[in-house]
């Protein structure tokens, strides 16, 4: 009777205190398939108020601007160009899954050149190419660009990024991405974060679903549905059926940081082991404080520059060994981070020490 009440106690304590919420299966994996593709285009972007390339910069800008108005019947020949209305750019979109003829999407317009704003300007006509080198899109329209520049004689002021900008639904669909889906035999899903718990969870609720089996997993990042075995019309009703499921997924424990902003990000299932932390400061100081030396008058002497420099190295006092408590939640986790009180940064350089010490229990990703 002992012996089954202190099993009972040791599984209570090493139960999660809290679960993940339920995810839609939708929000947690891809359609093997249905996916997009990417566009690219180099075009050419008049109306600019002054601020376009400078053509001696940019001597490609005069070229398909040449080859643009050679096209539309302006004979340019022997002639030398130099507008500061026009800028070159690249153009990029991502053709949607199952897009049609006639469709739109949004393409996404950057200068290439020297050019100081696109805003206000109006790219031509531009093909967009896809990885085979074929056209399935024609690009037009004005641009909202993604910033503004203010200058004046002596100052400039820039907000954004003026050299890039957007067309919504600026790109008309001409070809279609030949894919018939509905002749797929077997549809796999793609998880966007492999793991084995929630592949294999995800694999009963299909099952589940449909009172059979339908879905195997196959590895921690992919499962497969077996259209026949799901008795549907088509893969499509097959994925409108599952895609609404609800699966409760299983992350790993991860800390993220950024050196760069000082941000910290960990995961619910961190845990510290109990450690010992101390941390100080040192601060090194370095003064300058230079003596002008002058001759006597009436001397042949010459004024002269003496240096006097003072360094230093101090070091804050600090608190001595800090201790950490293990947790076995986050919330205690991050209690014992914070009982330091030392500052983001700081905290940073803490946890990368923890986790070579080997009592940090997550993947350490440091960006």
């Amino acid at each position: 009777m002992i012996r089954a009440l202190l099993l009972g106690v040791a599984f209570a304590i090493a139960a999660p205190a809290v679960l993940a919420e339920p995810i839609r299966l939708k929000d947690l994996v891809e359609f093997d398939g249905v996916r997009g593709n990417d566009l690219v285009g180099y075009g050419l972007v008049v109306g600019l108020n002054g601020t376009g390339d400078g053509l001696r910069s940019s001597p490609f800008t005069a070229e398909i601007m040449t080859a643009l108005l050679e096209r539309l019947g302006v004979n340019v020949s022997g002639e030398t160009l130099a507008p500061k209305n026009v800028a070159a750019v690249f153009v990029t979109a991502v053709l949607p899954p199952f897009a049609r003829v006639g469709g739109q999407v949004d393409v996404t317009v950057s200068a290439i050149g020297d050019a100081r704003s696109l805003l206000g300007g109006t790219l031509i006509m531009t093909p967009l190419n896809g990885a085979d080198g074929k056209i399935y899109a024609v690009a037009q329209g004005t641009i909202i660009a993604g910033g503004v520049t203010a200058q004046g004689a002596a100052a400039t002021v820039t907000q954004g990024v003026p050299t890039s900008g957007s067309i919504p639904s600026g790109a008309r669909v001409e070809r279609e991405v030949d894919f018939n889906f509905a002749t797929l035999g077997t549809v796999r899903l793609a998880l966007r974060s492999p793991d084995f718990t929630t592949a294999g969870r995800i694999e009963t609720a299909i099952n589940t679903s449909f009172g059979r089996p339908v879905a195997a997993m196959l590895d921690a990042g992919t499962v497969a549905v077996n259209i026949a075995a799901a008795r549907m019309t088509s893969p499509a009703h097959v994925l409108q059926r599952i895609e609404d499921l609800s699966v409760q997924p299983e992350e790993r424990a991860r800390v993220v940081v950024d050196q760069r902003s000082g941000t910290i990000v960990m995961g619910q299932d961190v845990r510290i082991s109990r450690v010992a932390v101390s941390q100080g400061n040192l601060t090194l100081r370095v003064e300058e404080a230079p003596l002008v030396v002058q001759p006597d008058p009436f001397s042949t002497g010459s004024t002269i520059v003496v240096p006097r420099t003072r360094a230093a190295i101090e070091e804050a006092p600090g608190k001595g060994l800090a201790e950490v408590r293990g947790g076995t939640s986050l919330s205690e986790v991050v209690a014992g981070l914070n009982a330091l009180g030392v500052a983001p940064r700081d905290l940073i350089d803490i946890l990368k020490s923890i986790h070579a010490a080997g009592a940090l229990h997550a993947e350490f990703v440091v960006r």
